[in-house]
């Protein structure tokens, strides 16, 4: 088992923007931001990211896990889900989950709960994320009217099956 010293756990330069790409797609998806940092290695011996949505003033916190986000040399990933943060800004926020690395054979991230539990873990980060993201380039021979069919009645005989499934996309 590799020790701190050998091979520091902290997260890859396509990591950490990998775990940016997520909080920005989290904050389209939700229609809020949210907010991911990087906590450093310091005290713990390996980095982890924790995945936030700052409290609105309607929200009653004592409903909530609540953290704080920001604050002095605070590295906060991806586009901040559209808020302006300045150094030193402090956020309350509702806690959804953390991923933390680990040295453990077989595993380097592990995904913590809102109760503390290891949720899931992984060799590769792609498998504890909320989202399926590629890298992969869209062709552009793809017309976007492909991917839908077409709901409207040919006939008067056609009837709309509202239990019919929806065609589902993953982000890209």
């Amino acid at each position: 088992m590799p020790t701190s010293q050998d091979s520091p756990l902290v997260f890859s330069a396509d990591e950490l923007d990998l775990i940016g790409r997520t909080a920005d797609a989290l904050s389209a998806y939700m229609g809020k931001p949210v907010l991911a940092e990087v906590i450093n290695a310091d005290e713990t011996g390996f980095e982890w990211a924790i995945f936030a949505v700052p409290l609105d003033i309607e929200d009653d916190p004592k409903d909530l896990v609540v953290v704080q986000i920001g604050g002095s040399g605070a590295k906060i990933v991806g586009n901040q889900g559209g808020l302006t943060i300045a150094e030193g800004d402090v956020f309350d926020c509702e806690y959804l989950w953390a991923i933390q690395l680990s040295d453990l054979e077989g595993v380097r991230f592990i995904k913590v709960d809102q109760e503390g539990e290891e949720i899931a873990w992984s060799e590769n980060l792609r498998d504890v994320l909320p989202f399926v993201m590629t890298d992969e380039a869209i062709s552009d021979d793809i017309d976007d009217n492909d991917d839908f069919e077409d709901d409207s009645p040919d006939d008067d005989n056609d009837v709309f099956d509202p239990n019919e499934s929806a065609t589902r996309r993953t982000l890209h």
